[in-house]
Formats: structure tokens, C-alpha cells, sequence
């Protein structure tokens, strides 16, 4: 369960200098405390008290807010595997960044920027979930506002320079669009983007969950260090000396996973033994079993907790492989997003005087990919001794579906474009903005079906404000919310 008392600091795509990583560690020290957390969005939850509410002003720029409570949502990325896991031939580092530094405004939904290629960061667990397609620079858009209960796919492709632009058009209106007609309307309105129509649909490539953790090579003389702490409490003496190790060797970023684990990138291999010596100091544990390393759980959920101990150990004691397969303990708080999850049934603890055993469902995903978004039930209050039984059940299982190759296609439930209407218009011919008799112009007091020959004679053009005489005659092509210039 959330703590209501934790208190978030958003951390823009999970990637953030080693400088503003040491201010973070700085204001926890003043907290009293020896750790923080890291959440399953990227961010960064620390604990207050009532004794320590009051340094919260002092550190307003970091925009803490009660977790329960928060308004805004932290922005999703897969920055972080960039150039470590397979990934789309042209979505560069420079690419996400540039990305990233277009949203100058803190959203409210939730938003995901992934490569489709790499498996580490989940694709759809945003309220809107851009997913980069095979044509250079353009992505896919997933769409499920609060209160839908299915996913839809916007019917064009949107520019990365425009992205943070489709967000703000939707995000003051998450709570009220009823479907995707709506959708499409926000985006388009009184707005020029730069699409595409959609022309095939997203394929998924099925690859087994990557091991994270540890000194791996990057390129010929760098390396990059996954770090993961079991109990996602993380040192601050230790983070302090990471950072500053960072700085000396001029690596500019520090990833947070939404594993709740760290990512340094771009270590030069002449300076490898000096993180080794670091990893000592502290007693570093950089190689922890993949047993470990594929759960996901609620931060500060300890319950949760201890029923992961418990199933490592058997499924350790068993000597059984889960490599390539993820689990997590469910969450009110957090959509799942791991080939199988765990969840909790409410009931009495006592009944009559005797303590009720806690029992649980399973659920897995299709084809054990979460990216599928489609999970079936296995089993159903079930106790925590057969709860550890049915999980290697669900293990082989997975290990027998497995192709030969070890790889298949997860195809998208992308609509089928509709069949192209072919529109008469009035467009600009200064700026290309088109009168939609549909929409009217507000702005100008034009209300909504007004025919553009009844339009004042003083009428302007919204956009750059040329006379009525600018308009003329053009054909476009209606795609279903894309619109293109015959």
C-alpha cells in the first residue's frame, strides 16, 4: 500500500545528472535519513515525518508532492537502455533527449516515450504511450485515459518534435474525453502537426527480460553498471561517492529503471577498477541472481516484500530457472507490467478466534509478454504454500512455449485505417491552416457549421492572421484523424 507519508520528486524520463542526484541525497541527509527510494515511474520517493515536514520549503524545486496525493505524473522513457539493448536503428540517445527537453510542462497523465525493441522499460502503462515506429523520427500513440477500459491507437503517426505538443493537448482534458473521436478533435485543433498515416501495424519483437545488473561492456572502451538493492533502500553515503566518481570521469547522466535500479553508462575502461573499488567500499552485491532481479513490487510494501523472499527461496531450494520472466505483487497504485503478478485477497485476518491464512490469484500474461496487455487467470485464493507450487508450474509452462528461436511477434490490436474521404476545403494559401466549417473559430466569435462563404469579409486567418481573399479551394484526404493535402 502507498505510504502517506511518502513524498515523490519527479525525475524527467529517469534521467538526471549525478549533480542533481547529489542535491537529492542532500536534502534526505538533512531528513535524517540514510536511503531513498526509486519508483516504478523513474522517480524518486523519500520518506518525511511530522518532525521533518517543515524542510519541504526549503526545497521547493525539487517539487515534492505526497505521493498519494500528486497531481503530476513522472514521464516514462527507455533513455535508459539506449545503446545497451536492442533498439531501434534510429532512435539515438540525442533523439530521447531532445524529446525529453520539449516538455516544459508537468503532466498530469501519464506519459510514455519507449523504443519498442527493448524490453526492460514496459510500453503501455501510460494514459499516453508513444511508441517509436520503423519510419525515422515517428511514433506510434497509444491511448487509454482514465476510465477507458481498452486501449486505442491514434490513427497517425506524430513527429518527435511534436510530441510534447499532442500531450499538452490532451492532458487538461484526460478526465473528460470519452473516446478516441474526442481524442483526435484535441489534437487537432487549431494546431499544425507534422504526421503521417499509419501504414502498418506495430510488430513487437518477443526478446527474454534482460539481466540488468553489473559491469557489462558498452562499445570497445566503455562499460556500463547496472546497481539494484533487494530491499530498494539505496545507500546515500554510497550514492554521494557514486556521483562524485561520475562527475570525475565526465559521465553526464545517471538512469533510473523502472526496476527500481540504476544505470551508469559510458564508464571509460581505464577507469573500471576504480568502480570495482568503489562496489567494495560499500559491499556492493553488482551480481545478484536473476531470481531477484525480475520482481517488481509496491515501494515500502512489506508485506510484499517478505512474500518475495519467500518465493526465491523456493524457487531457489527447487533449483528452478525463471530467466526471461518477470513477476509482481499487485498494486492499486500502478499498472502491471510483468509476465506474471501476484494478487492479494482482502479478508478477515481472524475469523472466530483463528488466524486466516492470506490467499492469492494468479494471473500471466499472453504469451508471457506484458506488452500484450492481456492477462489470464491460473489460479484463484490459493495458499502461500501452493502459491511458490503454481508459479513453477507457470515457469516450464513458459520455457515450453518458448519457439526455437526464442523469439516471436507480438502483433498490436492497431485499428484498421479507415477508407480515405475526400474532402473540399478552404486552406490558407500563407500558412496552409484549413477553415473547419466543423469546428468554426471561436476566437473570432465564428460558431460551430458556419459555411466558410459566410464568414465576415473581415474574417482573418487564425493561425498567421492573412485576409478571408488568402483562402482557396483544396482536396484533402480525411484518414480518420489524419488529414492530408490532395
Amino acid at each position: 500500500m502507498v505510504n502517506s507519508e511518502l513524498y515523490r520528486i519527479l525525475v524527467k524520463g529517469g534521467v538526471l545528472s549525478p549533480a542533481e542526484m547529489l542535491r537529492i541525497v542532500g536534502m534526505a541527509r538533512e531528513l535524517g535519513l540514510d536511503g531513498l527510494h526509486l519508483g516504478s515511474r523513474q522517480d524518486i520517493l523519500l520518506p518525511f515525518t511530522q518532525e521533518n515536514i517543515e524542510l519541504k520549503a526549503e526545497h521547493v524545486a525539487l517539487g515534492l508532492e505526497v505521493l498519494a496525493e500528486s497531481k503530476a505524473s513522472n514521464i516514462t522513457c527507455s533513455y535508459v537502455t539506449s545503446d545497451i539493448f536492442p533498439s531501434t536503428p534510429w532512435l539515438t540517445s540525442a533523439t530521447y533527449l531532445y524529446v525529453l527537453e520539449q516538455f516544459q510542462f508537468l503532466p498530469e497523465l501519464e506519459v510514455n516515450i519507449i523504443d519498442p525493441r527493448q524490453r526492460m522499460v514496459p510500453l503501455f502503462t501510460g494514459h499516453l504511450n508513444f511508441i517509436a515506429s520503423p519510419e525515422e523520427d515517428f511514433w506510434y500513440l497509444y491511448v487509454q485515459l482514465p476510465g477507458w477500459t481498452k486501449m486505442k491507437t491514434f490513427p497517425t503517426l506524430f513527429h518527435s518534435w511534436d510530441l510534447a505538443r499532442v500531450a499538452m493537448a490532451i492532458d487538461p482534458f484526460g478526465a473528460t474525453l470519452p473516446d478516441m473521436k474526442a481524442c483526435v478533435a484535441c489534437v487537432n485543433d487549431k494546431q499544425r502537426l507534422n504526421t503521417r498515416n499509419i501504414q502498418q501495424d506495430l510488430s513487437v519483437p518477443f526478446y527474454p527480460f534482460p539481466y540488468y545488473e553489473g559491469m557489462n561492456r558498452l562499445d570497445n572502451s566503455h562499460y556500463w553498471l547496472g546497481l539494484y538493492w533487494r530491499n530498494n533502500w539505496y545507500d546515500l553515503d554510497f550514492l554521494a561517492a557514486m556521483c562524485k566518481l561520475c562527475m570525475e570521469q565526465r559521465i553526464g547522466k545517471v538512469c533510473i529503471t523502472p526496476w527500481k535500479s540504476l544505470i551508469i553508462a559510458g564508464i571509460p575502461e581505464g577507469k573500471r577498477l576504480q568502480w570495482e573499488k568503489l562496489l567494495g567500499r560499500f559491499g556492493v552485491n553488482a551480481r545478484h541472481s536473476s531470481l531477484e532481479l525480475n520482481w517488481h513490487l509496491p515501494v515500502g510494501d512489506h508485506d510484499a516484500l517478505r512474500l518475495k523472499q519467500y518465493l526465491v527461496r523456493e524457487f531457489d531450494r527447487q533449483d528452478i530457472s525463471t530467466y526471461g520472466l518477470t513477476f509482481g505483487v499487485d498494486s492499486p497504485y500502478s499498472r502491471p507490467f510483468t509476465s506474471v503478478i501476484v494478487e492479494r485477497q482482502s479478508g478477515p485476518e481472524f475469523l472466530d478466534g483463528f488466524a486466516v491464512p492470506p490467499t492469492y490469484n494468479i494471473r500471466y500474461a499472453r504469451n508471457f509478454d506484458p506488452n500484450t496487455c492481456d492477462y489470464v487467470e491460473y489460479a484463484r485464493r490459493v495458499d502461500r504454500a501452493e502459491l511458490a507450487e503454481l508459479i513453477v508450474e507457470l515457469s516450464k509452462l513458459y520455457f515450453e512455449q518458448l519457439n526455437e528461436g526464442g523469439e516471436g511477434l507480438i502483433s498490436s490490436a492497431v485499428a484498421p485505417l479507415a477508407k480515405p474521404v475526400r474532402l473540399t476545403v478552404r486552406q490558407c494559401s500563407k500558412c496552409q491552416s484549413i477553415y473547419d466549417e466543423g469546428l468554426g473559430d471561436p476566437d473570432q466569435q465564428i460558431s460551430a457549421n458556419t459555411d466558410f462563404e459566410h464568414l465576415p469579409a473581415d474574417y482573418k486567418c487564425w493561425t498567421c492572421g492573412a485576409s478571408k481573399a488568402n483562402f482557396q479551394v483544396a482536396v484533402i484526404e480525411n484518414h480518420g484523424g489524419g488529414l492530408s493535402v490532395g
